[in-house]
């Protein structure tokens, strides 16, 4: 299962769209990005680059894909960075691989890529699941990790923590509960083309509203087939594993702390993750551990006000002695 074709006989409509016209997207009034595919933890991932220098691999949330970069790409480019957005496992232009949902194993997809680029190292810019993923990745293989930038997401047991003691954080999360149903999900997260994705972006963002075209180009990529499937996999691991040995093992393995510089970005409106879950990751952090709230954005803030989500990250990447 790939995301480089419709099935059989099946002509690329709304409901089932060309992954490349969809996924291989220019950034409006922007440089031309590359767009190619690399190889990594026996997959294949799309990436979208942009820019020479050290290696900033930035890492997409639900319900996006590598788009919702866009922004930073180009500064970061013009900053002197080689910035390259991926699309995650099952999403955009990557492989929809029946297995792998797992955050180890999506880790590893993420360090692989690293590798596949021929860099040594790389700095991790993620954004809900994929600031998730980061926090992953920089515990599980610190030597590949330069420095951790997450947005929107606490770290892995703190999420655990708040999404089963914090009555509020459980409420704010429940479409994690509701992920739990087979088949019921994907239905909806698909159904007029997409409609649903662009009420989730309406609901999760601050005053500052996503624009209609970036919305427009998340519906469509949501329904691109298997999509929605793999979309929500990740997150019934997350709650199914949590009585089951892999996840007793993977919260464990996640006690070891991060040792790389962190910069933690979150929304003061954000409505999924609520402050007081995300503020208290620092704990798991045994670098310097930097603490960004911006004040009226929601859960999108590098949408939603990306110059200055942009400003913040570049300046603290460039800042050769991060403090606490």
């Amino acid at each position: 299962m790939t995301g480089s074709s419709t099935s059989p006989g099946q002509s690329p409509s709304p409901q089932h769209p060309n992954p490349t016209s969809v996924v291989r997207l220019g950034i409006p009034g922007g440089p031309e990005v590359t767009h190619r595919d690399v190889a990594a933890n026996g997959a294949r991932f799309h990436i979208a680059e942009l820019g020479d220098g050290p290696l900033v691999l930035l890492l997409h949330g639900f319900p996006q894909f590598w788009w919702t970069w866009r922004h930073q790409l180009v500064a970061l480019a013009d900053a002197g960075f080689r910035a390259v957005a991926m699309d995650l496992r099952g999403v955009g232009g990557s492989d929809r691989t029946p297995r792998g949902y797992d955050p180890a194993g999506l880790a590893l997809d993420i360090t692989g890529v690293i590798r596949s680029l021929g860099e040594p190292d790389a700095a991790l810019v993620g954004h809900d699941l994929g600031g998730y993923l980061a926090w992953t990745a920089a515990a599980m293989r610190p030597k590949l990790v330069r420095r951790l930038a997450v947005s929107s997401m606490p770290h892995p047991r703190r999420w655990r923590s708040a999404m089963l003691g914090d009555v509020r954080q459980s409420r704010a999360g429940s479409y994690v509960w509701g992920f739990q149903r087979p088949w019921v999900p994907e239905r909806q997260l698909t159904a007029d083309d997409g409609a649903l994705v662009g009420r989730l972006l309406h609901d999760w963002s601050g005053p500052r509203l996503l624009d209609d075209d970036a919305v427009t180009a998340y519906r469509r990529a949501m329904c691109i087939p298997s999509t929605a499937h793999c979309s929500v996999e990740p997150y019934r691991w997350l709650v199914r594993s949590l009585a089951r040995p892999d996840g007793i093992q993977f919260y464990r393995r996640m006690k070891r702390p991060v040792r790389v510089p962190t910069l933690h970005l979150h929304g003061s409106l954000d409505p999924v993750m609520r402050t007081r879950s995300a503020a208290g990751s620092g704990q798991y952090v045994e670098a310097p551990y930097r603490w960004r709230l911006f004040d009226g954005l929601g859960h999108f803030p590098h949408e939603e006000d990306p110059v200055a989500f942009s400003t913040e990250l570049i300046n603290w990447l460039k800042d050769p002695e991060p403090d606490r």
